[in-house]
């Protein structure tokens, strides 16, 4: 990361592509956009970078991963749930993805962040600031099984390992799911792809609704 010249006065906001300014400490969901999130996320490896395969595992292929198995796990899920479920480390976007070891040492002032940045996102795009505990829980299990495949089919994790940390996902065939690691910009095209989708579904629930 470039540092700022010495005397330059401290700064904790970001500039993104699309042209926001967004402050990290206290984020503005006006500052918030969906293509900053999809070309940061495409961008930020899971496991620091280390797993197999010509590319990284993006945290965008982590989100559509766990998005699709919370869709499995709850087939009667709403579209907001499935945002919510799409959006789970969106904060990464601009935080990056810090492997757990390192947070443990970081302590709250990463989570604070971390939840500042949460809260923002959803506020951006029409969902409550913090999900309900049984969201939350539906969403931490589909992330607990997409870090158990990534764990063993791509970090170099034994299966024992891999349980011991994640536990062990009963039902679930890896088959079934996209744990090949893509380009760049494949990841942010179908992030985008995805969130275009689930926010079509909110829209016709909304016109439903008013109808």
């Amino acid at each position: 990361m470039a540092a700022d010249r010495v005397g330059a006065p401290a700064r904790a906001w970001q500039r993104m592509l699309s042209g926001r300014r967004l402050d990290l400490l206290d984020p503005s969901p006006l500052d918030i956009e969906i293509s900053d999130i999809a070309h940061g996320l495409a961008r930020v490896a899971r496991w620091n970078g280390q797993t197999s395969g010509e590319h990284a595992f993006s945290v965008a292929q982590h989100s559509l991963l766990v998005e699709a198995l919370f869709r499995d796990l709850v087939p009667e899920a709403s579209a907001d749930a499935r945002l919510a479920a799409l959006l789970h480390d969106a904060p990464e976007y601009v935080i990056g993805d810090m492997i757990s070891p390192f947070k443990s040492v970081m302590g709250g002032s990463y989570k604070d962040c971390e939840l500042r940045l949460q809260r923002a996102i959803h506020l951006r795009f029409s969902l409550p600031p913090e999900p309900s505990a049984a969201l939350r829980k539906e969403i931490k299990r589909a992330d607990q099984i997409a870090a158990y495949f990534e764990a063993t089919l791509l970090a170099g994790f034994s299966t024992a390992e891999a349980t011991e940390f994640f536990g062990r996902p009963r039902g679930f065939n890896a088959d079934r799911f996209d744990f090949t690691p893509r380009s760049v910009t494949w990841a942010q095209n179908a992030f985008l792809k995805r969130f275009s989708a689930i926010e079509t579904s909110r829209h016709q629930v909304s016109a439903t609704a008013i109808g």
